[in-house]
């Protein structure tokens, strides 16, 4: 059906495909769920969006769901779990086409699964890919300026976001975060029952379930609830939203707080979202932040343990949202000692015009090189090492992507953290 597509975009004018695209997409949105009998109606399906940390929300929520005696299936970015199997996502894609969506449901209602979480892209979203599922409830994690130019502006991306949630029907559940400036965008858009997460609180209804003691340090997250002790091993503030969005999905559906406790503390890391991948003499970390806000929050969280920041980056992609780059520069610039921009991912652009964008925004006088070849330059900021066992090599853009996407659609395999334990292993 895709190729279909394909050769449509290419044989007609593009006005007329873009008028054609979204019925096409529609329908087939409906065709693919009454080809597996809409499994969607036999489960309680809970989508999860948002700019940043719907990974991370599926896995914690996939844990804290069967926490509570269920079968739970769950579709991201990174893998697809149904119960305890688990295979990794290999499509390059966060929100699966129509088909295989619908056909991962079926087998989720074959394996007598009670709940399904899925991450809910705001591209997805506008090919209808989200149709002809029945979504029970759905988390807003946060949102900031992502894939502008694919939607044609902010407000476009926004809809598209708040679209899963006006779907919602009313007997539902809006998991919202309390503290992002677009809550009540969020709030006022849904009819389902609301609940509201933040830093200070969890609230449902009329209940208040009130947070203290929060600690956020590089070992991990730790802070109390309503009297119960809540310990993760994951890192940084954005970890401590990722978690009480998981938290409040949980009590909404009455599992008892200390099940999801042990459920949270069980979850020790997700691979490519903050993966420390060594840690003597100096640490190397891998992450996937690929949006200005998200890069930001890394360095924030890496830099008040580190003494230095060594930064491998790119551009997060060819052909999109070049608006980003020069922002990636000058916040590099900010937080790291040294910058090496290589190549990430560059589809058909020329991987040095990409970087010479990123260039645009570092200010004269940081220490910032280009290293088109991204092994080398992963290899030469590993080296640079030298300025103390407290330094920290910090390589974003891929996390445990499989694939480097270059021209004509070609892949190439690609794993971060493996490069990084083979150089230093040469190294030693």
């Amino acid at each position: 059906m895709e190729t279909i597509l394909a050769k449509m975009k290419n044989l007609l004018p593009r006005r007329a495909f873009r008028f054609i695209q979204p019925p096409y997409h529609y329908i087939l949105a409906y065709l693919a769920a009454a080809r597996f009998w809409f499994p969607a109606r036999r489960l309680v399906v809970i989508g999860v969006t948002g700019t940043k940390g719907k990974t991370t929300v599926v896995r914690l929520l996939h844990e804290v769901l069967a926490s509570g005696g269920a079968c739970v299936a769950s579709v991201s970015s990174l893998e697809f779990r149904v119960d305890g199997n688990v295979t990794p996502n290999m499509l390059k894609m966060t929100m699966p086409g129509r088909f295989f969506l619908q056909k991962f449901l079926r087998r989720a209602v074959r394996e007598r699964c009670r709940f399904s979480v899925v991450e809910v892209t705001s591209q997805g979203i506008a090919q209808f890919r989200h149709r002809g599922i029945r979504f029970r409830g759905a988390v807003m994690t946060n949102i900031a300026p992502e894939h502008i130019e694919s939607h044609g502006g902010f407000e476009a991306y926004l809809r598209a976001k708040l679209d899963l949630f006006w779907r919602l029907p009313k007997e539902g559940a809006a998991v919202i975060n309390g503290d992002d400036a677009e809550k009540p965008r969020f709030s006022a858009a849904t009819p389902a029952h609301k609940i509201f997460y933040g830093k200070e609180a969890i609230m449902i209804g009329a209940k208040q379930w009130n947070i203290s003691d929060a600690a956020i340090t590089r070992e991990g997250i730790a802070f109390s609830l309503a009297g119960q002790a809540v310990r993760s091993p994951l890192v940084g503030l954005f970890n401590f939203y990722n978690i009480l969005a998981a938290i409040a999905v949980g009590l909404s559906h009455g599992i008892a707080l200390e099940r999801i406790a042990e459920a949270i503390g069980r979850v020790s890391g997700i691979a490519g979202r903050m993966e420390f991948v060594a840690h003597d003499p100096f640490s190397v970390v891998v992450d996937y932040a690929h949006t200005p806000d998200s890069l930001r929050k890394v360095y924030e969280t890496l830099r008040r343990e580190s003494s230095n920041l060594i930064c491998v980056l790119g551009a997060a992609g060819g052909g999109r949202d070049r608006w980003k780059r020069p922002e990636f520069g000058r916040i590099a610039a900010e937080y790291c000692a040294q910058i090496l921009l290589t190549d990430e991912d560059p589809y058909d652009e020329d991987p040095a015009a990409i970087l010479e964008e990123i260039v645009a925004g570092i200010p004269r006088g940081a220490r910032a090189q280009i290293t088109i070849d991204r092994r080398q330059a992963i290899g030469a900021a590993l080296a640079l090492r030298a300025a103390g066992p407290g330094d920290t090599v910090v390589i974003t853009g891929k996390g445990s992507e499989p694939w480097m996407m270059v021209r004509d659609g070609a892949k190439v395999p690609w794993d971060d953290r493996a490069i990084v334990r083979e150089i230093l292993h040469d190294m030693k």
